[in-house]
C-alpha cells in the first residue's frame, strides 16, 4: 500500500474485535508517532502513553459516560489499546502547536495503522473527561507538567478497509492567486 492509498482507505473504526496490535506493531505505530513533524523540534514537549489495562480503559469510559450524562456509551468502541498523547501546555494561544503536534502523531499512527491492517480512532473527547477526573489521571503517572491532549485507539477489527471516493466538495477550498 502506497502513502495515497493508506490516505484514501483510512477510516475511523467504531467496532474492535478485542484483539490487540502485536508488540511489534505497536513499536511500528509508535515509531510512527515518533516521525512526525513538532513544531520547533520541541520534541521534550510531548510525551505518549500506552493503555492496554482492560480494567483502566473501561473505568475511563465509565467517567467520560457519567460526566457527560450518557451511562452505557462506550467512546473506545472496545478497543484494547489506547494510545495517548500529553503535551506541555501554557493555557494561551501559543497552546496550538502543541495540539497540531499530538494530531500530527495521532494521524501517522492511523495512516499506519491502516497499512498494517489494523483499526485506529483518533480520541478527543473522552480525552477531556480523563483530565477532569484527577484520581483517574493520576493512576497514568502522566510526568510533571504534561496534559492529555488527544489519542488513538487501536487494535483489530472486523471493519473493511476499502478505497473511499473523496468529493472535491466535501471541504469548500477558495484559490487566491
Amino acid at each position: 500500500m502506497n502513502t495515497l492509498q493508506a490516505i484514501y482507505t483510512r477510516h475511523t473504526t467504531h467496532k474492535y474485535n478485542g484483539k490487540a496490535p502485536s508488540e511489534e506493531q505497536l513499536q511500528t505505530l509508535l515509531k510512527a508517532a515518533r516521525a512526525s513533524a513538532i513544531g520547533g523540534g520541541k520534541f521534550d514537549t510531548m510525551h505518549i502513553t500506552v493503555i492496554r489495562n482492560a480494567e483502566f480503559l473501561q473505568a475511563w469510559e465509565e467517567s467520560a459516560a457519567a460526566q457527560i450524562g450518557r451511562p452505557g456509551i462506550h467512546p473506545l468502541y472496545g478497543a484494547p489499546v489506547l494510545i495517548l498523547i500529553s503535551g506541555i501546555l501554557s493555557g494561551t494561544p501559543a497552546d496550538n502547536p502543541v495540539y497540531s503536534n499530538g494530531a500530527c502523531m495521532v494521524e501517522n499512527m492511523t495512516l499506519a495503522s491502516t497499512e498494517l491492517g489494523l483499526g485506529a480512532t483518533h480520541i478527543w473527547g473522552i480525552v477531556n473527561a480523563l483530565n477532569a477526573d484527577p484520581e483517574l489521571k493520576a493512576k497514568l503517572a502522566i510526568p510533571e507538567g504534561f496534559t492529555p491532549i488527544c489519542g488513538m485507539a487501536s487494535g483489530y477489527t472486523d471493519e473493511v478497509f476499502e478505497e473511499r471516493e473523496i468529493p472535491e466538495d466535501k471541504i469548500t477550498t477558495v484559490f487566491f492567486d
